[in-house]
């Protein structure tokens, strides 16, 4: 997958079946069913991909125990279904993740042991696990950090869990191994129609280098997450809001708190009537999610001081060691793109309380759009997205296969504790390493990253800038904003080499990472 050969076909494909708009988890889906079908698939994204909602999610694939609390089974079974798909498809991106729910009733007991065992039945043939009552010893055995203040025991249940921004360059990589082309830093800026007003294509540019292409295809597909609207206002002028911003925060803390890096912990109802999770994850542990409704979207949100302090808060309930702003190694926020069903008031509805269920409209013009929806049933709403743009475009259909394809990097791993991102990847890089030892070298003591990763993500991963590597094909600036920036240098000195730039390319990214990454460290002051 390298940008520059993309970019090659990109001037020679005269006419493409579908372009889609959007390089998130529904983007990268639809581009991955669309071009596994055998249809000339075309993914343009406006800055790297999973750069925003799509790399900042609770990193796990599930069906949703909030959900079915709020009685929405449909959503619950099909996420429990489509996990399973995941689970099979990328067992080098997934695993099987044992979770915790702390009891402190008779009644939490029956409330809690009865839903996770319908849970469980709800997935029926991709049951992943059975849930479980454990007494008070077990639980603390379990998870060594949890308070056993008024504990009478706890539920265990199994869900999923993934590594958001690394699936999201394997999807891409998958459309481009079934003869897709995806290109990230070029931004559409324009729709272009035919004298009948539909739609027969877009104009795009190239972030790198300001160059403007004029690209044709029978099917546009927008699935710009909280960013809909704005293709819409392109498409035909309409200010009329269809998503609704939610933003999720997440804090990354040492994984002593929880004194495990096993078992995950699921505070079922917190003060705003969400759950919070807290996951070891990448040997650190992360403590999310908020809900906090907001009325602008940006690529790079920042945490609030009241969603911060509500983690802190509720975390200190439940763990023996005192959170404090000191111990957080990383924040950062997410915007959930929820879909508003039309003229039921739900503009008003709280955040929490809309459904996430995916939603599927076409406008005059022919701009399908596909909202909603998370990324667990990612695979599902790109299969109703390709097939709608089999009926609006007159393709002769071609069935989806993606319940049974296997994502880019497909590699079954003996050890299920430690992750694989690579998958069967991880053989070229250990090739390049042998070829130069130099390239064997770590890029920092604290971190297994070699410099041999950092040329992969450039030649392979379409990797532009440092923040593409350390935030979104390392994870680092995630994980540990500090080392992070540390690790910047020895990043920008690699790609310096392998993009062909000059010293002053290499200090201008250095600067920008460093002010990227001090809006994931406390200690630089969030806004209120």
């Amino acid at each position: 997958m390298n940008r520059k050969t993309s970019l090659e076909k990109l001037e020679k494909t005269e006419k493409w079946d579908v372009i889609i708009i959007g390089g998130g988890a529904t983007g990268l889906g639809v581009a991955a069913d669309a071009a596994s079908r055998g249809y000339k698939t075309l993914l343009l994204e406006q800055s790297d991909f999973a750069k925003g909602t799509s790399s900042r999610s609770t990193k796990l694939v599930h069906g949703g125990v909030r959900y079915l609390a709020q009685g929405n089974v449909r959503l619950v079974r099909e996420a429990l279904r489509e996990r399973g798909y995941i689970l099979k498809n990328a067992p080098h991106l997934s695993r099987k993740q044992a979770f915790l729910i702390p009891v402190y009733s008779f009644l939490e007991r029956l409330k809690y042991s009865a839903g996770m065992k319908l849970y469980d039945l709800m997935a029926g043939s991709q049951q992943i696990g059975h849930a479980a009552w454990l007494n008070k010893a077990k639980v603390i055995e379990s998870i060594p950090g949890i308070k056993g203040d008024g504990l009478k025991g706890g539920v265990l249940y199994y869900d999923g869990q993934f590594d958001d921004a690394r699936m999201a360059v394997s999807l891409a990589a998958t459309c481009t191994d079934w003869g897709g082309t995806v290109l990230n830093y070029i931004r559409v800026i324009k729709l272009s129609k035919n004298d009948q007003g539909k739609l027969n294509g877009v104009i795009a540019k190239d972030e790198a280098d300001g160059r403007e292409y004029q690209l044709k295809a029978k099917i546009i597909i927008n699935a710009t997450g909280v960013f809909v609207d704005e293709i819409h206002q392109m498409d035909d002028g309409s200010k009329e809001r269809t998503v609704k911003p939610s933003q999720g925060i997440h804090l990354v803390l040492p994984r002593e708190f929880l004194e495990t890096t096993v078992n995950a912990l699921m505070i079922p109802k917190t003060d705003d009537g969400r759950v919070l999770f807290m996951v070891p994850w990448h040997d650190h542990l992360l403590a999310g999610t908020t809900d906090t409704p907001l009325e602008e979207h940006t690529l790079e949100p920042r945490a609030l001081e009241k969603e911060i302090a509500f983690i802190l808060n509720t975390a200190e309930r439940y763990l023996k060691k005192k959170t404090s702003r000191q111990d957080v190694l990383s924040v950062f926020a997410g915007l959930r793109p929820l879909a508003i069903p039309a003229g039921d008031g739900n503009q008003k509805k709280a955040s929490k309380d809309i459904s996430r269920n995916h939603v599927l409209q076409v406008s005059k013009s022919g701009l399908i759009t596909i909202t909603g929806g998370k990324w667990t049933t990612y695979r599902k709403m790109a299969e109703d997205t390709v097939d709608k743009a089999i009926e609006v475009g007159g393709f002769s259909f071609k069935p989806c296969i993606t319940k049974h394809l296997k994502i880019h990097g497909y590699f079954q791993s003996e050890n299920k504790k430690e992750w694989n991102v690579y998958g069967s990847d991880w053989g070229k890089i250990q090739q390049m390493i042998n070829e130069d030892p130099v390239m064997g070298e770590i890029l920092d003591e604290a971190w297994p990253f070699t410099c041999a990763e950092v040329a992969w993500a450039v030649r392979e991963e379409m990797a532009v800038n440092v923040e593409d590597v350390l935030s979104r094909r390392f994870r680092v600036l995630f994980l540990d904003a500090k080392a992070a920036t540390r690790m910047a240098p020895k990043v920008a000195e690699i790609m310096k080499k392998e993009l062909g730039k000059n010293e002053q390319w290499k200090e201008a990214q250095i600067k920008a990472f460093e002010e990227l990454a001090s809006g994931y460290l406390l200690s630089t002051g969030i806004p209120a």
